[in-house]
């Protein structure tokens, strides 16, 4: 009947929308794009010895879901005892990973250190390789990669050194539970001018969520250079920090 078609369109238009509100309402979530960790933490001391140390990092990746991903993460570190100055310490990495099958990857990088108790004013090891996702699930990511890089050393009272480089690298991240993550990682750089003179880096460190944006911190950092340039220089340096992790 004529009458009868007005409420029976009304009732077609509003079933069409709420199968549609439904469909939304059960779709993913959009990938997300950019990650972004920043972080900071400060320890002090005060009785027989005064002693502080602050750190600040952050680590960025961007994915826009193809071929790509680019990363970057740094960390600084300074810190004193009784008024002399204990740690100085900047490390800065750049890397732009081409995907070329789920697993198998090429990247192109540069590196930066300055670390003044080993007496690098500067460090610059640009390279590039292929690496490989041995796990990655969303509990376990474990990657491997080597490659050839050149490398730029200044050290204080030398000439700047060039040479050519073997690099290679690790990097694990193992969830826990919801709200526990480790990771682990590994680098290494061996100059192909002097294979003695090379430089090693090993981190690990656990997190724990404090809310859904931030997460308490505790890492350990061990530094280690083969072939420091003067022979008073300590060839190993482990520094503990413990900081504030905020998702942005």
């Amino acid at each position: 009947m004529p009458g009868m078609r007005l409420p029976v369109l009304i009732l077609t238009i509003a079933a069409v929308l709420s199968s549609a509100a439904s469909a939304a309402a059960q779709a993913p979530p959009a990938p997300k794009i950019w990650t972004v960790n920043a972080s900071a933490g400060l320890a002090l001391t005060n009785g027989n010895t005064d002693t502080s140390t602050v750190n600040a990092a952050y680590d960025l990746v961007y994915d826009p879901q193809r071929k790509n991903i680019v990363k970057s993460d740094a960390l600084y570190i300074h810190g004193t005892s009784q008024g002399e100055l204990t740690a100085s310490r900047l490390g800065f990495n750049a890397r732009d990973e081409y995907k070329l099958t789920p697993r198998f990857f090429v990247f192109g990088q540069n590196q930066y250190l300055r670390d003044e108790f080993k007496n690098i004013d500067w460090l610059l090891a640009p390279g590039g390789g292929v690496g490989v996702k041995l796990f990655d699930t969303m509990q376990t990511k474990l990657s491997v990669d080597g490659g050839l890089a050149a490398v730029w050393e200044a050290n204080t009272g030398f000439d700047v050194r060039s040479s050519g480089a073997v690099i290679t690298s690790e990097k694990l991240t193992q969830t826990l539970t919801a709200t526990t993550t480790i990771t682990q990682s590994v680098t290494a750089l061996w100059k192909t001018k002097d294979w003695n003179d090379s430089l090693y880096t090993f981190g690990a460190g656990i997190a724990a969520s404090i809310s859904t944006r931030t997460q308490l911190k505790f890492e350990v950092l061990d530094v280690y250079k083969n072939l420091p340039p003067s022979p008073t220089i300590k060839k190993n340096d482990v520094a503990v920090l413990m900081s504030i992790v905020y998702k942005i």
